[in-house]
């Protein structure tokens, strides 16, 4: 019996925004006075902190960054730096395709109830409330807020838990990225990945959609 649905955010709901990312990350390299290649390589090589927000707020987050690329940021710079991060998180979470929008109406309109799982660092997640994907969803389980990131159990569970459901009762839809797929599986979901932003997890083997916009169709009505 599946009565709920658990959504992914990036390369999911909304692009990804690579390309974005890597033209906001050389101007903040520019603004800390790094090396673009070794600030990116930092960025990258702390993800699981940044996402379960171990280092604190975005300005601290970025002083251990910048301290990783051999860098030594005053201030000033940390602050010009956190806003340019600031103003790509805005971009990036007001990019859901009209035709997703359309597919979630439909999804509530069925009576699914929808919780977003997302590996989000704190600035993205502060942009959550005002988007316009927020109105669909029942309950959020940000990694940052809870201090556990996909695919470990506590973040799947706990969106369940907002939800009042079992893992068995829900449908996962995300792209693939760090393994979420297979976490989910593993708790007894209904997984489907979607290949509409980005191609993730091409070795799975599961079902699989081209677009969001497909999801109710492929749902249904819950049982």
């Amino acid at each position: 019996m599946r009565r709920a649905l658990l959504v992914d955010l990036f390369s999911t709901l909304i692009p990804g925004g690579h390309a974005e990312r890597d033209l906001v990350h050389r101007e903040m390299a520019q603004v800390l006075g790094v090396e673009p290649a070794a600030f990116e390589a930092a960025f990258r090589a702390t993800a699981y902190e940044r996402f379960t927000g171990a280092y604190g707020d975005l300005p601290s987050t970025l002083r251990e960054i910048t301290r990783r690329s051999g860098g030594r940021p005053t201030d000033d710079q940390l602050h010009q730096a956190a806003a340019l991060r600031r103003a790509l998180a805005r971009q990036l979470i007001a990019g859901a395709p009209a035709s997703t929008l359309s597919a979630l109406a439909k999804l509530r309109d069925l009576g699914w109830r929808i919780a977003l799982v997302s590996n989000i660092t704190s600035e993205t997640q502060l942009q959550w409330a005002d988007s316009a994907l927020a109105p669909y969803f029942a309950f959020t389980a940000f990694s940052a807020e809870l201090g556990s990131a996909k695919p470990e159990a506590a973040i799947y569970l706990a969106a369940c838990e907002g939800l009042g459901v079992a893992p068995g009762e829900c449908v996962y839809v995300a792209d693939g990225a760090d393994n979420e797929l297979a976490g989910a599986v593993e708790l007894g979901m209904h997984a489907v990945r979607t290949t509409e932003h980005a191609d993730s997890d091409p070795a799975w083997a599961g079902p699989a959609i081209s677009s969001f916009a497909e999801v109710p169709a492929l749902v249904g009505s819950p049982a």
